[in-house]
């Protein structure tokens, strides 16, 4: 309950220390790195896909 009510007065910013919000933002960082990066490698195997398509002779 200790640990409940500081963290409390630090978001409040009644005391100094790291907010909740603060402590968060990392994780929601990587987060969303690790979905541009996937959405990177969807875009990359399409292009290739694509471009492989476009290489073919034509009937």
């Amino acid at each position: 309950m200790r640990k409940w009510v500081k963290h409390a007065d630090v978001d409040e910013g009644l005391k100094a220390g790291t907010s909740s919000e603060d402590r968060a933002r990392p994780k929601a960082l990587e987060q969303e790195n690790r979905e541009l990066r996937r959405a990177d490698a969807i875009l990359k195997s399409a292009s290739t896909f694509f471009a492989a398509e476009l290489d073919r002779p034509s009937k």
